[in-house]
């Protein structure tokens, strides 16, 4: 039976310092004198999360309950289940109403346009420009508004 000869991959020595290239990046890392190959840890890492991949949960799961109802000196929900600051009073289940919460919608501002705004400044100015000639004209004619 013949032997398979290992492949030696690409190796230099640096003040008696092995370094050999990655099998699979060819990144350069330390290693023994008698290694014949070497796998980097990125390369290792790559390969381990292929062949596990990270399970990630939601981070955020509805739960039905309006925002902010653990922070209600009391909340009963839908099923009658009774909460007193998040805490739930299991004896007092199916004795209250549940919570009637007020909607929280925010009213949506329209957006103007440029020229509404270039208006709207023009109007600004000119209305700042009427006062002050106002002002003028009377010190000019001697009316001096105390107050």
């Amino acid at each position: 039976m013949a032997r398979k000869k290992k492949i030696e991959y690409h190796s230099y020595t640096e003040s008696n310092i092995r370094y050999m290239s990655c099998m699979i990046c060819g990144n350069y890392e330390v290693v023994d004198e008698l290694a014949t190959g070497v796998k980097c840890s990125r390369c290792v890492n790559m390969i381990m999360m292929k062949n596990y991949p990270l399970e990630t949960k939601p981070s955020y799961i509805p739960t039905g309950r309006p925002p902010g109802w653990h922070f209600m000196k009391e909340f009963v929900d839908k099923d009658g289940n009774v909460f007193h600051r998040g805490k739930e009073v299991p004896k007092l289940k199916g004795t209250l109403s549940p919570t009637k919460v007020k909607s929280l919608k925010k009213r949506k501002t329209k957006r103007r346009t440029k020229e509404q705004m270039l208006v709207a400044r023009h109007k600004e100015k000119k209305a700042a420009l009427k006062k002050a000639v106002k002002k003028q004209k009377d010190f000019l004619n001697h009316k001096i508004n105390k107050g």
